[in-house]
């Protein structure tokens, strides 16, 4: 069983949300239905980066940690990082 940590993008709101889940391609489309108040004015999101983790509690602890660091300069580093390599 896997796990992710995931980053998607509002391009409307100019936004990233944190999350973690066992399925990305579902969780994004609940997201893009608007099953997710948080997220529903910023549809539509984008998957932009995902880390698999084999524990769900590893997943929760780096969406925690992303989120801790308070910081879209953060969010946008890791991004390149799995684009550039």
């Amino acid at each position: 069983m896997s796990f992710f940590t995931y980053i998607i993008y509002s391009d409307s709101k100019d936004k990233y949300y944190v999350g973690y889940t066992q399925d990305i391609e579902t969780r994004l489309a609940k997201h893009n239905n608007g099953a997710t108040r948080s997220t529903r004015p910023g549809r539509p999101w984008i998957l932009v980066y995902s880390e698999k983790y084999t524990e769900k509690s590893a997943a929760i602890k780096r969406e925690i940690g992303i989120k801790k660091m308070k910081s879209r300069i953060y969010i946008e580093q890791l991004i390149r990082k799995t684009q550039n390599g």
